[in-house]
């Protein structure tokens, strides 16, 4: 399949000058993109990046005609065009200054004749909530964490070196992964700033992985490490019509990575493809000692995902759609109906179920369990990696101390609510615990009583708008929690676009049933096509 079939837009590249959104781009002159000179524009364009996959990059370099540096370099200056200047996106936190270094040695061994498998070479970011053994800080957005260079690498990291990838920089993040304030607005840290939707610059790219979506979207890397406890891969996956992949709980290890809930937690690949994703995905797993949960993926994790991209996926597979979505907004329903009738196609059946009325018992179980394991887990992080703070108590007091720069906008209500609550031994925490977990059978109660292969709808709504006073608002409907909650593999896909706003539409199943939701999803990704890059307008369009 021709990947310019993905391409619904018009490109950054080309000769001479170019116009997405009302950013002129040209190279001299009164050039809206300001970049140091004509030969930085000429890098810049020299290499096509828009939407280049994984596969594609790598028989440039097999071929000689382009080598892990030359495609180094030439992301790092899309970089100072798109994220630096031009449009500002904001989304980069933190370049690696190894990164060509990097990108060099690795050359060397392709010389020689090692290869170490299709990540070789291919440049990445990851959230600055994941440690790595480098120069570069790791701080989840926040100045209280500001010189915290890691020792070593998380655990995940260390897998995605060993492949063979370019580590280009830092994303930003909603600061602590969202879970500082009610009053948040997603994509906004102090040390970071505001990231930006590249679909339409006033909006936010979600939370709270926002800047992995949003450079990732707007072609700064192939791909991209985000994080999610509830939404926070898939949520900016689906404003920015990227693949984002929140695997099983476990699957991936967490050590080494900025916590908020050791039930919940755990890194994921974002990417344009679904084949990207599965590549990444295969690189990042691995049995570690230091976080006991991996032990469950034992004989149940793969290196390699690929063999599942099936164009035949969907066929004679019953799926499950959240009912409570073909109600409300007509437009997202009209969305929802079409991916419904593309997987019909396929020959799908489609089962209408009411999973988010199950989920009405929990009450607020889940965000109790969130407030208690995030002091635990946050303490003991910051006792080993803290700089100006030592614990949650210390990060309130620092963040009261330096209120200007640390909460000029929305304060710190969530963190002050999970410091007034106890350790794990809880009767609280233990209860709301006893529940969450059981909405696991739950769902596997549901699948198996209506014969489901996956569930589906909505993953949630259009981008919302920038607004560092009020925060976010409800953007619609949204179907992260349940696999959130059990800990369950996610996975969400383009949908199509509302008034030029992404839109994803989720798979997700039992656990560990990663190759078949990849499957579904790559059946659904080839059979739609609904992929479309970033017009960077400054506003919505009537």
């Amino acid at each position: 399949m021709d990947r310019r079939k993905f391409i619904r837009s018009g490109s950054l590249t080309g000769l001479g000058l170019s116009t997405i959104g009302g950013w002129q781009l040209a190279a001299g002159g009164n050039a809206a993109f300001n970049i140091s000179s004509r030969d930085a524009m000429n890098e810049a364009l020299a290499l096509n990046l828009e939407e280049i996959t994984i596969t594609e990059l790598q028989k440039k370099m097999q071929s000689g005609e382009q080598s892990a540096l030359s495609i180094t370099r030439a992301y790092l200056r899309r970089i100072e065009l798109i994220d630096r200047s031009g449009p500002a996106l904001n989304s980069i936190i933190e370049l690696n200054p190894d990164a060509l270094e990097i990108a060099e040695n690795l050359d060397h061994e392709r010389k020689q004749g090692k290869i170490r498998g299709p990540l070789h070479g291919i440049p990445v970011l990851v959230k600055d909530n994941i440690n790595t053994g480098d120069r570069m800080m790791t701080t989840a957005g926040s100045q209280a964490l500001l010189g915290n260079r890691a020792k070593e690498d998380a655990f995940i990291m260390k897998q995605l070196r060993k492949a063979g990838v370019v580590l280009l920089g830092k994303t930003n993040l909603s600061e602590w992964a969202n879970f500082r304030s009610s009053h948040s607005c997603s994509g906004w840290s102090s040390r970071g700033g505001q990231t930006k939707c590249p679909y339409i610059l006033d909006r936010n790219p979600s939370g709270s992985s926002a800047g992995s979506g949003s450079a990732t979207a707007a072609n700064l890397c192939v791909v991209s490490v985000g994080t999610e406890t509830d939404g926070s891969v898939v949520s900016p996956a689906s404003v920015n019509a990227l693949v984002g992949i929140k695997p099983t709980v476990g699957l991936w290890s967490r050590s080494g990575i900025i916590p908020i809930s050791a039930t919940q937690d755990t890194a994921g690949p974002m990417a344009r493809t679904v084949r990207d994703a599965a590549i990444l995905l295969g690189a990042g797993t691995g049995l570690d000692a230091n976080d006991a949960v991996t032990q469950a993926s034992a004989g149940k994790a793969l290196q390699d995902y690929t063999p599942f991209l099936n164009e035949e996926g969907l066929r004679g597979k019953r799926i499950g759609i959240e009912k409570s979505h073909l109600q409300g907004n007509p437009d997202l329903v009209a969305l929802l109906r079409g991916a419904m009738s593309v997987m019909e196609s396929q020959g799908a059946t489609m089962v209408e179920v009411d999973l988010l009325g199950e989920m009405k018992a929990l009450g607020n179980a889940e965000f109790l369990v969130l407030l208690y394991e995030f002091k635990d887990g946050l303490n003991r992080y910051l006792d080993v990696y803290g700089t100006h703070v030592k614990s949650l108590k210390e990060l309130i007091a620092f963040d009261i101390k330096e209120e200007k720069k640390m909460m000029p906008f929305f304060k710190q209500d969530t963190l002050v609510e999970s410091e007034a609550k106890g350790d794990l031994y809880s009767k609280e925490y233990t209860e709301a615990l006893e529940k969450t977990t059981g909405f696991r059978k739950t769902l596997l109660d549901l699948m198996t009583a209506n014969n489901l292969d996956a569930l589906s709808g909505i993953t949630n709504g259009p981008a919302c708008c920038i607004d560092l006073v009020n925060g976010d608002y409800d953007n619609g409907p949204s179907l992260s929690t349940p696999a959130a909650i059990t800990g369950f593999p996610h996975i969400t896909i383009p949908m199509g676009l509302l008034h030029g706003l992404p839109v994803g539409i989720s798979f997700y199943a039992g656990p560990y049933t990663e190759p078949a939701l990849i499957s579904m999803a790559y059946a659904y990704e080839q059979a739609s096509l609904k992929r479309v890059m970033p017009a960077y307008l400054k506003e919505l369009l009537s």
